[in-house]
């Protein structure tokens, strides 16, 4: 068997869809279709020098890569690579070759600090610490039973809140914009970095394929986003919770599980049968608004980091 790794073709429908299927395999947990795979690898700034490669064996797309830098880091140099490779063809050498095509390249882009994350599993931990990877902090991976598990029922916003879409700022998202950049700040992360960039946002985020403006809960008060739960579809019955936040200024008051709690109603509404959602292992207010909501653990993945050089 000869395994081959090349940059995925934007162009080619099924390089697409072959990655997709390897993510899938590998990390279920976690929306990924083409269109998605195209937006990322064509609306990332140019500053990332991002990548996605794949990996071939005898013809058959078996491993995937996404690798760049951080572009927004504080911190010079810092970087990340993810990698995958489908269950059934691990050990035939596409993850080896796919962290060594990545890691030159990104040395040859300026990198000095790799992140990765990788499934809490023996195999996948063993080869990220023959690699030269150092273990750091833990995320788990939750699912919710959409279909046939029972939900808390919807509860009425306290007084001077209102709940809204994201589809009702259509004509104007800045304001969910600040809201994010504000909560974004706030996630537990190797990296610093800061959302400054509005057209990159409009982009990157606003434009993504699998964001669903219509399951997006908003919570207003005093006129402007206080809070929010950002919901991704794929069109095939699943939900993720891509991001939940709170401004700080009015924190404590139960607004993040409220906009949830509201969003995970209208997806079930709308013929969603299960739900994904991600939590760094300390982040305990928000594992326990989860754990509330129905949520369980199914899965947990390593961050890890190598230093170059």
């Amino acid at each position: 068997m000869t395994v081959i790794v090349r940059d995925l073709n934007p162009g080619n429908r099924a390089d697409l869809e072959g990655f997709a299927r390897v993510r899938h395999a590998a990390l279920p947990y976690i929306l990924l279709t083409p269109e998605a795979i195209l937006h990322i690898l064509t609306r990332t700034p140019a500053e990332a020098r991002f990548r996605s490669l794949v990996a071939e064996e005898d013809g058959e797309i078996t491993g995937t890569a996404q690798v760049g830098l951080v572009h927004d880091s504080q911190e010079p140099g810092v970087a990340f690579l993810n990698v995958y490779v489908r269950p059934d063809r691990v050990r035939h050498g596409a993850g080896g070759l796919l962290v060594r095509t990545a890691e030159e390249y990104l040395a040859a882009v300026g990198a000095k600090k790799l992140f990765s994350w990788v499934l809490d599993e023996p195999g996948n931990l063993a080869f990220a610490g023959g690699h030269g990877y150092e273990r750091r902090r833990c995320a788990h991976f939750l699912r919710l039973d959409l279909a046939g598990g029972t939900l808390p029922p919807p509860w009425s916003p306290p007084p001077g809140v209102e709940l809204r879409t994201a589809a009702d700022f259509a004509d104007d998202p800045r304001p969910l914009f600040e809201l994010d950049a504000e909560t974004v700040e706030d996630e537990p992360s190797d990296v610093d970095y800061e959302l400054a960039d509005y057209e990159a946002w409009l982009a990157e985020s606003w434009r993504h394929p699998l964001l669903n403006r219509e399951l997006t809960t908003v919570a207003v008060a005093d006129g402007r986003p206080v809070a929010f739960s950002v919901a991704y579809t794929d069109g095939a019955g699943r939900y993720s919770t891509a991001m939940t936040g709170t401004a700080r200024a009015y924190r404590g008051r139960g607004l993040a599980k409220l906009v949830k709690t509201a969003s995970l109603h209208r997806a079930r509404a709308a013929g969603c049968t299960e739900a994904f959602t991600g939590n760094d292992t300390g982040n305990g207010p928000m594992l326990a608004i989860n754990k509330g909501l129905g949520y369980e653990v199914c899965a947990t993945e390593v961050r890890y980091v190598r230093e170059l050089g």
